[in-house]
């Protein structure tokens, strides 16, 4: 058994109408009841518009699963128009929230310091935060790995409120940017890399009993036929999953594979 349990994580994207949310948990919810996995949670971070019905459905129906947002702004309230902020998330049963996912990192203008302002900004409000590190091709390529992710920590354990949050409040998913949606999966040598390096990094920067207690999912193609081998890895506390979170048929063979 992985000592810190196992996090099943799917993110939906821009993807799932309320009615098909609600249809993938009426069909999630007996497996899930029929298949507990001690000390291990599954989470969807479901699109925004569906995620007042997801939370509405779990609570009343009981289901052993956890309802998350992919992003939420730092301001409380304010002049940001098509951003969502913490209170207004936990207001419909909303705590867990997803920061710094690559794609908001290349598509939308996401840096360090932003990641930082939203981090703390749900920590704040009581959030339970799963924020995203990871390098593109570019930077591995040129062997940087290593220096990447030590710069995307950096701003992130200066701060006391994110660092007296890991293991706690707060988890790391890495993402190997170039892994993602490209059907390319990093080997279970250079995913075990990467997450040694980052527990080494939670040890040095916050201290070996946050170290040990955080959680960090692998983000990067998981499927079926790869999560069996990544879990084996000491460091990998679960999976950040895309595409196959989207299917009940693989997402429930992921959940059997804990």
């Amino acid at each position: 058994m992985k000592p810190r349990g196992v996090l099943l994580a799917g993110n939906w994207k821009m993807n799932h109408l309320q009615k098909d949310t609600l249809a993938f948990l009426d069909v999630l919810s007996p497996t899930l009841r029929a298949s507990p996995k001690a000390n291990s949670q599954m989470r969807i971070y479901a699109p925004a518009l569906s995620l007042e019905a997801a939370a509405k459905k779990v609570k009343a129906d009981s289901i052993p699963l956890q309802i998350g947002c992919q992003n939420a702004h730092y301001e409380k309230s304010g002049a940001f128009t098509g951003e969502i902020s913490s209170p207004m998330l936990k207001e419909i049963g909303i705590d867990q929230v997803l920061v710094g996912h690559s794609e908001r990192r290349q598509l939308f203008g996401e840096t360090n310091e932003t990641v930082l302002k939203r981090t703390v900004s749900a920590l704040e409000q009581g959030m339970e935060v799963l924020v995203c590190v990871g390098e593109t091709l570019d930077e591995r390529n040129q062997g940087r790995m290593q220096s990447v992710l030590q710069s995307q920590f950096e701003l992130l354990v200066q701060n006391e409120t994110v660092k007296n949050a890991f293991g706690t409040k707060l988890h790391i998913a890495y993402e190997p940017v170039w892994a993602i949606g490209t059907g390319v999966t990093a080997t279970p040598a250079q995913a075990a890399e990467a997450h040694a390096y980052i527990r080494q990094l939670l040890q040095v920067k916050v201290g070996p009993a946050c170290a040990n207690a955080t959680r960090i999912l692998y983000g990067g193609s998981v499927t079926p036929a790869n999560f069996k081998e990544l879990l084996e890895c000491t460091d990998i506390d679960g999976g950040l999953v895309g595409g196959a979170s989207l299917k009940i048929e693989s997402w429930t063979a992921l959940w059997a594979l804990i």
